[in-house]
């Protein structure tokens, strides 16, 4: 759909405009479309959410419009726009590993806890491989929320993929060690994807390519950047055993 004057005028008036690009999938899509904007000399700034999929964009009136911003970004076809309200509902998936998620005792707590979080459509838990599937309304909550949600009932999820070609790790770490700094050492190793930690749990989780980094590697690599890691003994879950 091509965004007209009239879809527009709220927007103009207020030198501000949102605007769907449906395909705008990932930083470099969302780095062309600040390229493609940039260049009409009446934009001063562009912020984009990938999730929910938007641009939005401040301008000068005197020097541009809404109509001629679109008309940019429709001249690529690829990004095209249509238009945005903070009523629609966008739907995205989220794919969660948990490895502390042991039993259905835990997954019924971190459903029972995203339940009450706004936003949340639909869960569904997958313990033989401590995955978990969330679809979620992208305007009204969003994966760094839903992490930390997650995060503060005692679990540590990291992305979840069902290729070979991506592992996940998890070690126990000295609940201090669970800062922001260690979290950005562990990823500024080669091969890894994405990290989180949690001190209550006092848990460090790792997604890694294994074509770039081994198990054992990841795990030296992790110690020499200081962080006491180590791999855990095998959990022994309380529910497992009352029904044995």
């Amino acid at each position: 759909m091509v965004m007209t004057a009239a879809t527009l005028q709220a927007a103009s008036a207020a030198d501000t405009l949102t605007v769907c690009i449906k395909d705008m999938h990932c930083e470099n899509c969302a780095r062309k479309v600040k390229t493609i904007l940039r260049k009409d000399a009446g934009v001063a700034g562009v912020q984009i959410n990938l999730e929910r999929r938007t641009a939005t964009v401040a301008f000068d009136a005197t020097k541009t419009s809404a109509d001629s911003i679109c008309a940019h970004l429709n001249a690529t076809k690829r990004y095209a726009v249509s238009p945005y309200s903070p009523a629609d509902v966008i739907l995205r998936d989220l794919n969660l590993r948990i490895d502390d998620m042991h039993c259905k005792k835990c997954s019924d707590r971190i459903m029972d806890r995203l339940s009450k979080q706004e936003g949340i459509d639909s869960m569904a838990p997958h313990l033989d491989k401590h995955y978990m599937f969330i679809r979620y309304d992208a305007n009204r909550t969003d994966k760094a929320a839903i992490r930390t949600l997650i995060n503060k009932i005692g679990y540590t999820p990291v992305n979840y993929y069902t290729s070979d070609k991506v592992a996940w790790a998890y070690y126990n770490i000295p609940a201090e060690a669970a800062t922001q700094d260690n979290i950005d050492a562990v990823l500024a190793i080669d091969g890894v994807e994405d990290v989180n930690a949690n001190a209550r749990r006092k848990s460090l989780a790792v997604t890694y390519i294994v074509k770039d980094i081994s198990a054992e590697k990841l795990l030296e690599d992790i110690q020499k950047a200081g962080i006491q890691a180590v791999v855990p003994k095998p959990h022994v879950c309380d529910e497992k055993e009352k029904k044995q």
